[in-house]
């Protein structure tokens, strides 16, 4: 290290050693760097970070669109010239403009881009600043800029003009979106639709209510039921659109906003490698378009995997928006609604001001081409005095003097301005002056003034009026991309892939899924937890591990599923030592994890003497044999367990019996007490529920399925699982009726597009079928399930003087396979088929006998046996012991 000391600069010469220096300078030191952290935290809050609320732009944004206008002539320009050229406003490198004019490019607003400026779909960045160019777009010129409204100032090293903000006439802000983060605060402004900011403008305008909720570029659906105004505190859910190519294959053509088709496939390989989906490659076709094909393991279900890349990818994501904006040098934390009102007021002002100001140059040219056809038609340049005039005052003085009887027809006084002005007028214009013409241009300029009054005198209908332009001039260019819809909350314990296997080793207490030597109990994943049953009446629940201790004397261990209500445990315990036996049936919902709870009143040496858990509420009989006593004829009895309620987990239960009891065995299996899944529809998300939200679907039995109808005249069954997703075009879903007959009235593309009667029944296939034939262009008039319809077939074209038809579709054609092309209506060109009240019904259906139930099977080994075998059976036994 050198020995030489710097010297200090002269500036700082009052420097002390440390110890002559006294507290107050430690004071000031302290109150310096407080200051500087607060003039720094000013400085990007204000100039940087947070968008201004006038223009919805940041600093760089707004010098960046005021060089491109400075630079403006209708061509392309080098983003290389673009960026040096705003480097003359904004104090900041090359690389920081060059991000910001990229990304104001692929906003698709503002910016007219040519080259490669990147993808926002793959990530991709654009190309060097040299070799791609832009421009301002048409509705930028339209919306962002006029230097008469603008407030200046000087730039930051003084040599140049810069606008404060931009007079944008559109809720710019609202349109584009904004991230920033600041020191102390953040700003995210999610991006709206183009034409639904209109809609709302002129909504407010008038007065009337209105809503906004975000769009995106990148598609996908998204949640708004918490978005609360944009306003910080509010999320949005927003998925990606997945679509099932077929049972082995899925699409992803729309990702969510702020993510690429390389997050998303990151998020989707990591799931996999930690076991929460199983899915066999990905492929990613992105071009112009999404498409990311997911390539399903053999045996792996669709509709949960789908369920599963929302529970554990990219492909859903939360977006947590903070409506921050610069106001009146401040930074102010308001809704989007607040936002946007502040805009259709900002937009009402300019237009005013505008208005105004071409107003006042009107008049301008209107007194001035007063003044001028007097000047010329009284010849008041050819006055001797004017012509003789000594100078220029003089000769102003006799033309102000010639005009003074003018003066009241004048819009304002009479200026030596505008005198010096007249005498300017050259002679050639003199010469070819022409009375009528200037009376047209004067007639002109009065009605364009009195245009403007009364846009002035209505402005409110004026701004309206120019939203309404906007959006009929650009709104075919912005359809609404992002789908609101309600979405399901899926619970990861219920998609996550079973990519472990449970195992517990009875003798010494063990469970978990490292003990691969021991009983295997079920699949598992590793988010699961575990419900173990002890012969004690003790039980816990607790997260899966690789090996846990629970304790011995294990009498059930399974996958725990919270919230099941159909899961039954039938027990019988004793109470005590040597007290009563109570039956109880009991479900477990919701428990808190490694809490230890009691089947039993908690009596010690209390004993569980039959356990079964049943997962759709079965209810079995068993037989009870009690310890014989010479007292007691009776030592066996049957209990159904469908005699006894379902109460919560800590009841007591009912005295099954107060007598020692020997055993307690499986009499026969029974059916379930819970009668069938009652299923609804729920259109909004397209998908099944058991909580009574949507069209209610009936009551399934295990066997029951689904019938699921298509537009396009697609048709299946499916199972009722809470994991089915059902397609966007969906027509029909109901409870599946293979007697059911179903009326098609279709135009038959193979037969010149006449229009075909059918009547068939659907068949019951998880594989698509159509039932409107195998050509594609046949195209469905109506569909309807009325036992005998009646149909009014209207004609048009030449046709159309023809009384309309009316068919009994039961009379007109018999009931036959889907796949039957059916019976011709007509041969004339047909407009509508209307489909008539019905003028008969079915016959009310018999009340069917009840069928003998098939007897349950018989599980009780000593069926055979008569009860004084059993009683000498069981007196042997004791006497062994």
């Amino acid at each position: 290290m050198s020995d030489e000391i710097n010297e200090i600069p002269e500036e700082h010469s009052d420097y002390k050693p440390a110890d002559a220096r006294d507290e107050n300078v430690k004071h000031q030191l302290t109150g310096m760097y407080q200051n500087w952290f607060l003039d720094y935290a000013s400085y990007v809050i204000l100039e940087r970070a947070v968008p201004h609320i006038n223009d919805g732009l940041k600093p760089v944004q707004r010098r960046i669109l005021h060089s491109m206008k400075r630079l403006d002539d209708g061509r392309y320009n080098k983003v290389a010239n673009i960026v040096g050229h705003t480097m003359q406003f904004h104090p900041h490198g090359d690389a920081s403009i060059g991000d910001a004019l990229v990304q104001l490019g692929q906003k698709d607003l503002l910016i007219d881009c040519q080259g490669n400026w990147g993808n926002i779909l793959t990530g991709d960045g654009a190309a060097a600043p040299r070799y791609i160019e832009a421009r301002l777009s048409k509705f930028a010129l339209d919306v962002v800029f006029n230097p008469k409204t603008t407030e200046w100032k000087l730039s930051y090293d003084g040599r140049n003009k810069e606008p404060v903000t931009l007079p944008v006439k559109f809720p710019l802000l609202l349109a584009q979106g904004v991230e920033g983060i600041a020191v102390g605060l953040s700003s995210k402004i999610l991006p709206h639709n183009f034409n639904e900011l209109c809609d709302a403008s002129i909504n407010y305008l008038r007065g009337e209510e209105f809503q906004l909720y975000p769009d995106f570029q990148t598609g996908g659906s998204i949640d708004v039921a918490k978005y609360n105004d944009g306003e910080r505190g509010g999320a949005v859910k927003v998925r990606a659109k997945i679509n099932k190519l077929d049972n082995k294959t899925l699409a992803i053509t729309e990702i969510p906003y702020g993510k690429t088709t390389s997050s998303v496939i990151d998020s989707i390989l990591k799931a996999v490698d930690k076991g929460k989906i199983k899915i066999r490659k990905v492929d990613d076709n992105t071009a112009a378009n999404v498409e990311i094909l997911v390539h399903l393991a053999p045996g792996t279900s669709s509709d949960k995997t789908i369920d599963a890349l929302y529970a554990f990818t990219d492909c859903e994501v939360s977006i947590s928006p903070n409506c921050c904006v610069i106001d009146d040098s401040k930074p102010h934390f308001l809704t989007v609604s607040k936002v946007l009102k502040k805009s259709a007021d900002n937009t009402l002002d300019l237009l005013k001001q505008e208005l105004e100001i071409k107003k006042g140059e009107i008049l301008e040219a209107l007194h001035f081409a007063s003044l001028e056809k007097i000047f010329i038609e009284e010849r008041i340049y050819k006055d001797k005095e004017f012509e003789q005039s000594k100078d220029m005052d003089a000769a102003c003085e006799h033309i102000d003097e010639r005009l003074t009887p003018f003066y009241p027809s004048f819009i304002r006084e009479v200026t030596k301005e505008d005198i010096l002005k007249l005498m300017e007028i050259k002679m050639g214009r003199i010469l070819k002056f022409n009375s009528d013409k200037a009376d047209e241009l004067i007639a002109r300029m009065k009605e364009d003034i009195a245009e403007i009054d009364d846009h002035l005198a209505h402005i409110v209908d004026y701004t309206v009026n120019w939203y309404q332009m906007l959006k009929n001039k650009y709104g075919k260019n912005f359809p609404r991309r992002t789908e609101l819809r309600n979405f399901d909350t899926i619970e990861a314990a219920k998609v996550v892939e079973a990519n472990e296997k449970l195992y517990i080793n009875r003798e010494e207490g063990f469970i978990g899924t490292a003990l691969k030597k021991d009983e295997f109990v079920a699949n598992c994943s590793d988010i699961d937890d575990v419900i173990v049953f002890f012969r004690d009446g003790k039980y816990i629940v607790t997260p899966v591990a690789d090996k846990k201790f629970v304790g011995k004397n294990i009498l059930y261990v399974n996958v725990f599923k919270k919230n099941d209500k159909r899961t039954i445990y039938n027990v019988t315990y004793r109470d005590g030592k040597e007290g009563t036996t109570y039956i109880k049936r009991f479900a477990v919902t919701s428990v808190v994890r490694d809490r230890e709870y009691d089947v039993t009143q908690g009596t010690p040496d209390s004993r569980i003497t039959y356990f079964s858990a049943n997962p759709n509420g079965e209810a079995e009989i068993i037989k009870v044999t009690l310890k014989p006593n010479p007292r007691v004829r009776r030592i066996i009895f049957e209990r159904d367990f469908s005699e006894i309620s379902i109460k919560g987990r800590q009841a007591q239960g009912v005295i099954l019996t107060r007598l020692p009891v020997h055993k307690i065995a499986l009499k026969q299996k029974g059916g379930s007490t819970l009668g069938g899944r009652k299923v609804w529809f729920d259109r909004d998300i397209l998908r099944l529920n058991y909580d009574g939200r949507g069209e209610y679907l009936g009551e399934f039995q295990s066997d029951d399925t689904i019938l699921v109808v298509l537009n396009n005249g697609d048709f299946y069954t499916s199972n009722f699982d809470l994991s089915n997703h059902y397609e966007d075009n969906v027509s029909i879903v109901e409870k599946f009726d293979s007697n059911k007959v179903w009326t098609a009235a279709l135009y038959d593309a193979d037969q010149q597009n006449y229009p075909y009667l059918k009547r068939f029944c659907f068949e019951g296939s998880n594989r698509k079928q159509n039932y409107l034939g195998e050509n594609k262009n046949n195209r469905l008039i109506l569909l309807t399930d009325e036992f005998y319809p009646r149909l009014e077939v209207i004609f048009g074209g030449h046709d159309s003087f023809r009384e309309p038809l009316e068919i009994d579709a039961d009379e007109f054609i018999a009931v036959k396979g889907f796949k039957a092309k059916g019976k011709r209506i007509t041969t004339y060109t047909v407009e509508t088929i209307n489909e008539l009240e019905p003028t008969r019904f079915p016959e009310p259906e018999q009340e069917p006998q009840e069928e003998a139930s098939e007897e349950p099977e018989n599980l009780d080994p000593d069926s055979d046996k008569s009860e004084g075998d059993i009683i000498d059976e069981i007196t042997g036994q004791m006497k062994l012991f």
